[in-house]
């Protein structure tokens, strides 16, 4: 009887530890998500300033049109940049919350 217990309570610490692991994991990948995501917006708030900075001063329409164009383009591909990096993110994020529950999963 006092073996099963003990069976029972490994068990059971085995699946705390896995959980606790998972948790610790999330919480790290979660901050790190949230602070791409906050960084780029950052950075879209302050080139969108700067395009419009730029865009208050200008006077020919030639001008105004050259600079439509490279900040919409620098913006696109910044945007691009960023959603991969933090889709990334997300993607480590799952398989990193995962791990300790499939090895969990595996001993099973």
């Amino acid at each position: 009887m006092t073996n099963v217990v003990e069976q029972i309570q490994q068990a059971t610490k085995v699946q705390g530890d896995a959980a606790m692991a998972s948790v610790q994991t999330l919480a790290t990948s979660v901050q790190t998500i949230a602070t791409a995501h906050a960084d780029y917006a950052k950075k879209a708030m302050q080139d969108s300033s700067e395009f419009f900075a730029k865009l208050t001063s200008v006077k020919e329409p030639a001008k105004v049109m050259e600079l439509q164009t490279e900040y919409v383009k620098n913006a696109y591909e910044t945007f691009v940049a960023e959603a991969k990096k933090i889709s990334e993110l997300y993607t480590d994020f799952f398989k990193q919350t995962a791990k300790p529950l499939e090895a969990l999963i595996a001993k099973k």
